[in-house]
Formats: structure tokens, sequence, C-alpha cells
């Protein structure tokens, strides 16, 4: 139940975020969220995206290194804590979060965060056990 998200390094100046979602655009791929960290001197811009395959091979068509990465996508109840209630779940097993980010979607009254664990597959055991959501792709891209 891995979601596999997209990661490339995008220069920090005027225009570069637009390159990279022009050449999406061009081939009719569509960003269903991302999240973008600046350094100085290059961003890491990271997506998910349908149609991973076609999204990389465009990407490196234009000249980008692209790297897949698996990360998990889970519901959170959408009221003060919810978030504080699964991050209490994840500590409960030390997890370390390498970073995550949020996006919305007609999902009802829960949010949807995506995190980044050294270990997904473990994550992934451990969580089906508790009372959280991990969504597929199919449930992220309907």
């Amino acid at each position: 139940m891995p979601i596999t998200q997209l990661s490339l390094f995008v220069e920090n100046r005027p225009g570069e975020l637009g390159k990279v979602c022009r050449v999406l655009k061009d081939n009719n791929v569509n960003i269903s969220t991302l999240s973008l960290a600046d350094t100085q001197q290059f961003g890491i811009l990271r997506l998910l995206v349908k149609e991973t395959d076609k999204a990389r091979k465009v990407l490196e068509a234009a000249g980008y290194v692209v790297k897949s990465t698996d990360v998990l996508a889970i519901t959170v109840p959408d009221y003060p804590g919810g978030l504080a209630d699964v991050l209490s779940i994840l500590d409960k097993y030390s997890f370390q979060v390498e970073y995550m980010y949020a996006f919305t979607f007609g999902h009802g009254d829960r949010a949807v965060i995506v995190f980044r664990f050294e270990n997904p597959a473990r994550a992934i055991e451990v969580l089906r056990n508790e009372p959280v959501e991990l969504l597929r792709a199919d449930d992220l891209f309907k």
C-alpha cells in the first residue's frame, strides 16, 4: 500500500518550478499534490501523480533527475488534535517521520497526510493494527 512519490531537484530561481509544471501540463499529467523544500541553490520538489511512469519519462526527457520514493498516505480526523492523535500512535512505535505534507480532496471530514518513513513496509505492518486509515494509490487518484 505504499504510494510512489517522484522527487526532483529544481534550481532555486524564478521560473524553474513553472518549467516542471509545464512539462507535465504539455504531457497531460495532473499533479495531485506536491511539496517544495528549498535550499540556497536548489529545491526538492516532491510530487504525487497518478501516472508515475509517464511523469518520470517526460521529466527525465526534459533533463530532470527523478527519484522514486515510497510514502504512505494516512487519513487524519479533521478536528483539533486529530494529527496529534495519529502522531501519538507513530510515537508509540518510535517511528521517525522524515518529512510529511498534507492535502485535501473530498475525503469527507478527514485530511490526508503524506508521510515518509525510513521503513515504509514496517510502518504498514504496524499501522494495520491501529485505528488509522492507510490509503492506497487508487484511493488518492479517483
